[in-house]
């Protein structure tokens, strides 16, 4: 297990989980994407590995760590730097499978993550404290967004006509779509998949609308 680096300094156990959710996102993935694509199972940095069932702190071997710095094209040393404080300037944000987005508990009136069932992943700087990210399962949104790739949220982010945007309907249907056009009355949507028809749902049967400002590709 890495628990030393240079000048002697002993590494926490958060430090060294913090370094591998930034070089996943560094990558342009999320921990589980990170796994996958070094040959690991997809669960290996998942939160929930982190601690045992006994509440134990379990660390990552040194094998699933050189794996991962491979698969990321990233050396021991850059590794190290990301243990720290400066590790540049993006930041944590809420992120849930878009499977679950649909579940209800998971967000509140306004559309921000709330509830159990979020972890964290670290992503490029959102101006929006609310920002969140959900990490695509399937690959029913292909070739826009395939299977493991993240998408951030920020529900305060100004939507405009042709942004990519998540709306979420109150019957819990969650969908990512491209906005045609935004009236007092209706939403105007286009499936990412061009060869489908235009949809419209009217504004009263929408909980809320959220702009999609960044994606892992």
């Amino acid at each position: 297990m890495v628990r030393q680096a240079k000048a002697q300094r002993m590494l926490t156990h958060d430090q060294i989980w913090g370094a591998l959710d930034r070089l996943a996102a560094r990558a342009g993935l999320s921990p589980s994407g990170l796994a996958k694509r070094a040959g690991l199972d997809p669960t290996t940095f998942n939160k929930s590995k982190r601690i045992t069932s006994d509440g134990r702190a379990r660390w990552p071997s040194t094998e699933s760590i050189a794996k991962a710095l491979a698969a990321a094209g990233a050396s021991l040393e850059a590794f190290v730097k990301l243990t720290g404080d400066d590790t540049g300037d993006g930041r944590s944000v809420p992120l849930l499978g878009f499977a679950l987005a649909g579940a209800s508990g998971h967000f509140d009136e306004a559309g921000f993550p709330s509830g159990k069932g979020w972890t964290e992943i670290a992503l490029p700087a959102a101006e929006d404290q609310h920002a969140f990210a959900l990490e695509i399962s399937g690959e029913a949104l292909a070739p826009a967004y395939r299977d493991g790739d993240v998408i951030l949220v920020s529900p305060g982010a100004p939507i405009r006509k042709g942004d990519r945007v998540v709306v979420k309907t109150t019957t819990g249907e969650v969908t990512v779509t491209t906005l045609v056009r935004r009236t007092a009355k209706v939403l105007e949507l286009q499936p990412l998949d061009t060869t489908q028809s235009e949809r419209t749902i009217a504004a009263s049967d929408v909980a809320w609308i959220a702009r999609i400002v960044w994606a892992s590709q």
